[in-house]
């Protein structure tokens, strides 16, 4: 696992196609404020590991994960979890959402 800031990030989100921006949170929290092209694949649930494999591409394929801020320690869950999974470029964005919105990133949230 990487850890990366936003700058990092956001040159990252600037490649097409970029690696896929995972939201590590429950599905509730997700839709009330998330990164712009982020997925949510919360990961607590079961199926965390293959839901990001499909939508990385495989397990040797770069994948980004991130939660709410830099006290939420949910990404960093998840990246461990999918580097003992065997993915091989796993990269967490540490400060999160809120890290995000700090650095002048846009969040997009429930009202739109």
């Amino acid at each position: 696992m990487k850890a990366i800031d936003a700058k990092e990030l956001k040159k990252m989100l600037a490649k097409r196609p970029h690696p896929p921006l995972v939201n590590t949170l429950p599905r509730d929290y997700f839709s009330k404020t998330h990164i712009p092209e982020a997925v949510n694949i919360p990961q607590d649930q079961d199926d965390f590991v293959e839901r990001v494999e499909i939508a990385a591409g495989g397990r040797d394929q770069p994948v980004i994960v991130y939660c709410a801020s830099q006290e939420c320690d949910s990404s960093e869950q998840a990246a461990e979890k999918l580097e003992h999974a065997g993915f091989s470029q796993v990269y967490d964005f540490e400060a999160g959402a809120q890290g995000w919105q700090e650095a002048g990133g846009r969040l997009q949230t429930s009202g739109g």
